[in-house]
């Protein structure tokens, strides 16, 4: 039985229409407080948290490259489908499940 942080962490969360979110180009949206960067190509929609590990940065404001987002403070990496550090092992953001229902972006926190 899951309790407290447990449960809000594995809700599911509408953030957005899909035909709002233009395909190459970041979105930012919330969930549970946290800023979340969203990133389309094709079918995939891609979530990770939008704060750089490094010094904050909005990975939003960053440019992206195959499946890596670049920080535009300092360059440090992001890898869009873990969201680990590329730059620093070890490193990372929060990684979310997005999945694509009824017209909408639903996310979830990946444990």
């Amino acid at each position: 039985m899951l309790r407290g942080r447990e449960t809000e962490a594995m809700a599911r969360i509408r953030v957005m229409d899909l035909e709002a979110l233009k395909p190459r180009e970041p979105a930012l949206v919330s969930m549970n407080g946290q800023d979340v960067m969203l990133y389309r190509r094709g079918a995939e929609v891609f979530a990770i948290g939008n704060t750089c590990a490094h010094e904050g940065g909005s990975l939003c404001d960053g440019w992206v490259e195959s499946d890596i987002v670049t920080c535009p403070l300092h360059g440090w990496e992001f890898d869009l489908r873990s969201g680990a550090c590329m730059t620093i092992p070890g490193e990372s953001v929060t990684r979310y499940t997005a999945t694509v229902e009824d017209g909408g972006i639903w996310l979830e926190e990946t444990p």
